[in-house]
């Protein structure tokens, strides 16, 4: 507005920016009105002044700053409120907080304005010293970036689905399956290409089309979201133009932008759309953008700081960077040309600031002790009327009769109007739209306690401990019981269990865990990878053993027959390949995944099932009883069903076994842990469940990935192979089965129907 340029003009004409060819010229006015009108303080440049009185402080004392933080913010805001709670206007229409924005230097300025108008009840907007990488919306170009590398890979492809650019939800992936990932992969390739031979930009151009920002903009916050996903888009292209990266590049670009946290000026982010709120910002982001009313209320402040890094401009105008160290001849008349440099690169940032307004700038000055490097300061006191020259730092300190007085001519010459900054609590800010009102919603519904998120550990946690001596599972394994007494006879085989000296407790199973699902038996020498793995292992799990010891002690298990249902196999010979380590699975028992009724599903339904598949021989078959117990019979088996499975081996006739490594100690011999005794516990720390449950969830698995798939065939069994007893090639072998190895396969038949009625609720007829 030509008010406003005018207002500045008189106070910034002919004055010289820091260097003799940065001068500020007369400029016109695009718009030749003020469009602010009806306002309680209508001039176009306002400086509102802290007298000492108002703070308690006298004479030329400095007004200590933090002092200022607390008066200055809250009288902006007071004034701010009056504005917003009057009839003011502009361009004809009210005056709205998003008209507003506030421009500071410091970080901590920001927030002390942003406090000060939350506590006066004005909605204010501060993204300054937010990263953008540390947004959504990098998450989302992570997961597009990724998926551009391996669009085969389905779950890359269904993680990149999810984002703002594709908007699907788990709801939509699990409803059109496998049809909405090839629409996403083969957009992705399109994409992909597209970015190749016309940049990350032509990308966003690519999803705005696919309806991106109509999807992100109808969401609460979409504008937020919306500005991340342009900024990242920006800072992507120019960085593949700038370094000539390619896609592989970029991905791992964005990796460490989002890792490392480094607040370049760039990386904030920008300011929303978002016209309901005051806009607070830094100067550096304000630049290009422009605001009806801007206040300024710290810019008559600098804090010099004694920076250890110092770039200057030498006598001959070469811009240098000083490397003598503290100790240097030179230092002190470099640590002089540096701040002459940084008080003219901010006597700029002043101009930037004080012409980001089209209407109206508010401004503040205060006697405080960095006063006098302020860049307002020293356009309004460290030089008159009509002089050019801007010195770097005003004099000493000033009078408040003095400023008063200097401020009134700058006021004379059609400058800033000058107030006095006295805080008045403004009339109750009026509402400026339509106030909807609320009704409390009251809740009705009765909630199903029987629906839960469980496990078989959970499942079984209830009951009384009639498990042996426990030692955890890497994940924080809870499903090893203690305190069991087992009472079936020992074969008497007396080979010792090569984990005897080994120490017990709960790190030390996760020790084994992890070294068993990590080591790889295709290794060309398994020793030596076992010891590699377990020295990697027990970095995670310390325990009073050497990395030698534990590989040593671990290595006849690999070599000790895993019995009829694998054929005689041992782990050595079931390559990685065929391996699942640590399946885990997340399934919905019944009524888990639908609304309404569901039916009432517990553990003696599982029982009942039990009763009516296995025969009397099965050495299983007395666990029914177990199930349909007062412990455990009562169990909710409505919600869903969440684990992990050690391992499911494929075998070369495609059958697939379940497989759970035990480190309970029963023993130190082969003895301790042959088949009836292994039978004995298994009932008695409730494995039974686990192994059913855990054959349902490959059941279900093998059903969606296995062409021609069929329960009788594919379906192997069940091993739970105790470690303390896999005695290696010696191992004794018991009716078939060797020492170490409990094998038990549930009929096909069983299998099916467990899975049924824990999907559907369908009883065994």
């Amino acid at each position: 507005d030509r008010p406003l340029v005018e207002g500045l003009q008189a106070v910034l004409r002919g004055a010289g920016l820091g260097h003799p060819e940065i001068v500020v010229h007369d400029i016109d006015a695009r718009c030749d009105r003020h469009r602010l009108a009806g306002a309680p303080h209508n001039a176009p440049f306002r400086l509102r002044v802290v007298k000492r009185p108002a703070l308690g402080c006298e004479d030329t004392a400095n007004v200590p700053i933090d002092m200022l933080r607390r008066h200055i913010p809250e009288d902006l805001a007071a004034d701010i409120a009056e504005l917003l709670g009057s009839d003011a206007t502009y361009n004809g229409r009210p005056v709205r907080a998003g008209d507003i924005a506030v421009i500071v230097e410091q970080h901590k300025d920001a927030r002390a304005c942003r406090e000060a108008l939350g506590a006066a009840g004005i909605p204010a907007i501060y993204t300054g010293d937010t990263d953008v990488f540390d947004s959504q919306a990098a998450k989302d170009w992570m997961c597009l970036l990724e998926a551009f590398d391996a669009p085969h890979r389905s779950g890359l492809v269904r993680a990149a689905a999810c984002t703002m650019f594709f908007g699907a939800t788990a709801e939509t992936l699990a409803a059109e399956g496998d049809s909405l990932t090839d629409r996403v992969a083969t957009a992705i390739r399109e994409w992909a290409n597209q970015a190749r031979k016309r940049g990350v930009a032509a990308v966003f151009e690519a999803a705005q089309l696919r309806g991106m920002g109509r999807r992100v903009l109808r969401q609460q916050g979409g504008e937020r979201h919306m500005t991340d996903l342009a900024h990242i888009a920006q800072l992507l292209h120019e960085t593949a133009h700038r370094d000539r990266y390619g896609l592989p590049a970029l991905r791992d670009w964005l990796r460490r932008q989002c890792d490392s946290r480094n607040g370049m000026a760039e990386h904030n982010r920008r300011l929303d759309s978002d016209a309901a709120a005051v806009q607070i910002m830094t100067v550096f982001v304000a630049k290009g953008l422009q605001f009806p009313i801007v206040y300024l209320p710290f810019a008559f402040n600098r804090n010099v700081r004694r920076d250890d890094i110092l770039l200057y401009h030498d006598e001959n105008d070469t811009r240098s960077l000083h490397i003598g160290g503290k100790d240097s001849p030179d230092r002190r008349r470099v640590e002089e040309l540096h701040r002459t440099e940084e008080a003219r690169n901010n006597i700029r940032l002043t101009y930037v600031a004080l012409t980001r307004a089209q209407s109206q700038v508010v401004a503040w000055w205060a006697p405080s002790w960095d006063e006098r490097n302020g860049g307002l300061s020293r356009l309004l006191r460290g030089r008159g009327v009509n002089e050019a020259q801007v010195p770097d730092r005003c004099e000493s300190a000033i009078t408040d009769e003095d400023a008063w007085e200097l401020f009134t001519q700058w006021q004379a010459a059609g400058g800033p109007s000058v107030e006095e900054s006295v805080i008045v609590s403004p009339a109750a800010m009026e509402k400026q739209s339509q106030v909807t009102v609320f009704t409390v919603r009251h809740f009705h519904r009765t909630i199903d306690t029987r629906w839960q998120r469980t496990s078989y550990s959970a499942l079984v946690r209830g009951a009384a401990p009639v498990g042996v001596e426990s030692e955890a599972e890497v994940g924080a394994r809870d499903d090893e019981v203690e305190g069991v007494v087992v009472t079936a006879p020992s074969p008497g085989f007396d080979v010792a269990s090569p984990l005897a000296a080994m120490p017990g407790g709960t790190t030390f199973g996760s020790l084994v865990h992890a070294v068993l699902e990590t080591a790889d038996p295709g290794a060309p020498d398994f020793a030596v990878e076992l010891e590699e793995q377990a020295r990697r292992q027990l970095a995670w799990w310390p325990v009073e053993v050497s990395a030698s010891e534990l590989a040593a002690a671990l290595l006849p298990m690999h070599d000790t027959s895993l019995g009829p249902l694998a054929g005689g196999l041992t782990l050595a010979q079931i390559a990685m390949r065929d391996r699942l380590r640590e399946l885990g699975f997340e399934i919905p028992l019944a009524g888990g995944d639908a609304r309404g009724s569901a039916p009432d599903v517990s553990l003696s339904d599982v029982g009942k099932l039990l009763q009516s598949h296995l025969p009397l021989g099965d050495p299983l078959a007395s666990y029914a009883d177990r199930l349909m117990s007062v412990e455990l019979g009562g169990q909710s088996l409505r919600g869903y069903l969440a684990g992990s499975i050690d391992a499911v081996l494929r075998l070369p006739d495609q059958r697939h076994l379940v497989v759970d490594y035990k480190t309970n100690h029963l023993g130190d011999t082969a003895a301790d842990y042959s088949g009836g005794r292994l039978a004995e516990v298994m009932v008695h720390s409730d494995y039974p469940l686990q192994a059913l449950l855990y054959t349902v969830v490959l059941h279900r698995f093998l059903r969606w990935r296995v062409s021609g798939y069929d329960p009788a065939r594919h379906l192997g069994g069940v091993l739970y192979l105790f470690v303390r007893g896999m005695c290696g090639v010696d191992a004794p072998v018991v009716d078939g089965h060797p020492c170490g190895v409990f094998s038990w396969l549930p009929p096909a038949e069983l299998v099916v129907a467990l899975s049924d009625l824990l999907d559907e609720g369908r009883r065994a007829a």
